[in-house]
């Protein structure tokens, strides 16, 4: 059973109207009110007839009938007061701003175009590209100075540019590890020290002594003992001793076909006129003894030095000895 809101809509529902959301009792008592009052005659027609009466409309979007009074369309859901219709599920809001585009970087690799008639803006500076070529000083640039192809492509006359204060380019066959004192790669442990001070050349004989090899009872075979090895001296302090990729160490001295040498065996320092030799916690030790004395028994103390007099002979490892003297003519 269906009643009348006091609109004058039809509802089922007893307690609101199911078109405007009026409450019903509000069409009770004034029903009621109209009774009781007595106001009203047989023929006239209750106080919500009068508030609902009317003609139906028709909906002008969809042409749906509607019932008197409706506010909006029960098909379509066109609204009768503002004309509008309601906006479609998932639509954006038009009270929601449009995400806002973001600036545009140095960084981007399709950065976006100025609007068109407007002036073309300077690219930013790329803080990781190149810095620009300096020009030196008192040369023009459009008068005929030398061009950045020229320079690059090591023409006459042209160079590089040396910022203010910074180390000229080594000379040809000297490191720049060797003029500033850092460690070069492939030099293991070895620190480079300076030159040998002074006008003598100094040398190391680097011999294969069978009579240390038999002191020494080495497991492994002896080499053939044969002329020495030669090795120039050109700096205050040379490391004796085997090579080891491993753990980066690169002696000058290479003993490395006697196993008996340890990788950091012993080393070799001068100031020019005498030399000393002292020992690095070597394995089996560093024996000294003049020229044609008997083979040492004794080996050097780790950590201390001895000095090399003229002739006297360095044994280490399995067979190996060196002799320390000036360089002849020629050999250097």
């Amino acid at each position: 059973m269906s009643a009348i809101c006091p609109n004058g809509h039809a509802s089922e529902s007893t307690d609101y109207c199911d078109v405007c959301g009026e409450p019903m009792g509000a069409a009770s008592s004034s029903a009621s009110g109209a009774v009781s009052s007595g106001s009203a005659g047989a023929g006239a027609p209750a106080a919500g007839e009068g508030a609902g009466g009317g003609e139906p409309i028709t909906c002008p979007h969809c042409s749906f009938p509607a019932a008197a009074g409706a506010l909006f369309c029960e098909n379509c859901g066109y609204d009768f007061t503002t004309g509008s219709l309601p906006e479609p599920a998932g639509a954006p809001s038009a009270a929601t701003p449009a995400p806002l585009a973001p600036p545009a970087s140095s960084l981007d690799l399709d950065p976006i175009a100025p609007p068109a008639g407007s002036p073309a803006a300077a690219p930013s500076p790329d803080p990781l590209s190149a810095p620009a070529a300096l020009t030196p000083p008192g040369v023009d640039p459009g008068a005929g100075g030398p061009s950045t192809a020229a320079v690059a492509a090591g023409a006459p006359g042209t160079g590089p540019l040396v910022a203010p204060g910074a180390p000229a380019d080594p000379a040809e066959g000297e490191t720049t590890s060797a003029r500033t004192g850092a460690t070069p790669s492939g030099s293991g442990t070895h620190l480079p020290t300076p030159p040998v001070p002074g006008e003598d050349q100094w040398v190391v004989e680097v011999w294969i002594d069978p009579d240390w090899y038999q002191a020494q009872k080495a497991e492994d075979p002896l080499p053939s003992a044969g002329l020495p090895g030669l090795v120039v001296l050109r700096e205050r302090s040379v490391l004796v001793g085997r090579p080891s990729a491993s753990r980066n160490i690169h002696p000058q001295i290479d003993c490395g076909a006697d196993s008996g040498v340890s990788r950091r065996h012993c080393q070799l320092n001068t100031d020019g006129q005498r030399w000393w030799v002292e020992d690095l916690q070597s394995s089996n030790g560093t024996y000294l003894s003049p020229a044609g004395g008997e083979l040492p028994i004794d080996p050097i103390p780790a950590g201390q030095r001895r000095e090399v007099a003229d002739g006297d002979r360095i044994y280490l490892g399995g067979w190996t000895r060196l002799v320390i003297r000036k360089a002849m003519p020629g050999e250097v």
